[in-house]
């Protein structure tokens, strides 16, 4: 067996029932996203139920929603029929998920969750079953076949229900207007929460960690100033405290081999003008996606008159955990 080439098929197999169901996307999302949103909006919660391969979509699903500030509980069809069925409320919504549409535990469980007054959302690869015929909404999650070569195992048929989930997610995140500030109240944790809560003003190198020097300063005393601030950039300042430019150890290195003797020059003759710069109060991740778009190693910060304040290092952002 070709390992590679099979891999590749399976890929294949499960990209193109992925396309289809882009392909017959119809009015019936629309309306899941409004009911979800309508939810939502009334402090409703999304309950997701699945059984087997479907309920650990299910679990993916509503941790997705809940990590955008939709909140979703997991309703276990068996223990629901035993006192977990508390969980639901007249005005929740249901994403009900079985690709069949004929899971028995479901069915058996979908009369005593129709004495609620909530809204029953479908995504089953099967639009004329029976749960299809008691929901409100069908999302249609159908695939020509399987990945698995005896097109038995969930394979692009869990695919597909866990990509419709992924777009409803996304699709009820912008409806209502979710901001990347309330994405992270609820990232507290890692590298994207670090990067989401803190502000460039918290890791700039600023006062005797900024080096910097007057225009008129020659090349050793910019290379002094950033020995003395273990920094590997220097900015240049004008008379007035604007910033005329940047000079880095990677600047001193190009210019050092065409002339040994450069240090007694004008750094002003080698430093960037114009450089990258963000703003003080912005956040961290501002930095990031600055520092990575333009390819440099530091970014020079500054105030709301754009007066320079400070430097951020890349090294800084690694010793932060920012990336």
């Amino acid at each position: 067996m070709d390992f590679l080439a099979r891999a590749q098929q399976v890929i294949e197999i499960e990209t193109e029932a992925l396309q289809g169901m882009a392909a017959r996307l119809d009015g019936a999302f629309s309306r899941a996203v409004e009911m979800l949103h309508a939810t939502l909006d009334r402090r409703g919660k999304i309950v997701v139920i699945g059984i087997g391969k479907s309920g650990n979509i299910g679990h993916k699903i509503a941790a997705t929603l809940n990590s955008t500030g939709a909140t979703a509980v997991v309703l276990n069809s068996q223990n629901a029929l035993h006192g977990d069925l508390g969980m639901l409320s007249d005005g929740d919504a249901v994403l009900l998920l079985s690709y069949s549409g004929e899971t028995p535990e479901l069915l058996d469980l979908l009369p005593h969750i129709k004495r609620f007054e909530v809204a029953l959302i479908a995504l089953t690869g099967k639009p004329a079953s029976t749960l299809a015929e008691h929901s409100h909404v069908t999302l249609d999650t159908s695939v020509e076949r399987e990945a698995c070569p005896m097109n038995l195992a969930p394979t692009s048929s869990s695919t597909a229900m866990l990509v419709m989930g992924d777009a409803l997610a996304m699709v009820l995140l912008e409806a209502r207007g979710f901001t990347e500030k309330e994405f992270a109240r609820f990232h507290p944790g890692g590298a994207l929460g670090r990067a989401l809560l803190t502000r460039v003003s918290d890791i700039m190198r600023a006062g005797d960690m900024l080096a910097s020097v007057a225009a008129a300063a020659t090349v050793r005393d910019a290379l002094g100033a950033m020995t003395a601030a273990r920094s590997g950039a220097c900015l240049v300042l004008e008379k007035d405290g604007s910033l005329a430019g940047i000079f880095t150890h990677g600047d001193f290195a190009r210019c050092y081999q065409q002339d040994p003797h450069v240090g007694e020059r004008p750094v002003a003759e080698f430093m960037t003008r114009r450089p990258i710069s963000v703003a003080a109060d912005s956040l961290a991740a501002e930095a990031v996606q600055t520092i990575g778009s333009h390819r440099v190693d530091d970014v020079v910060v500054i105030d709301a008159a754009g007066r320079p304040v400070g430097l951020v290092d890349t090294q800084d952002l690694a010793r932060m955990k920012i990336v």
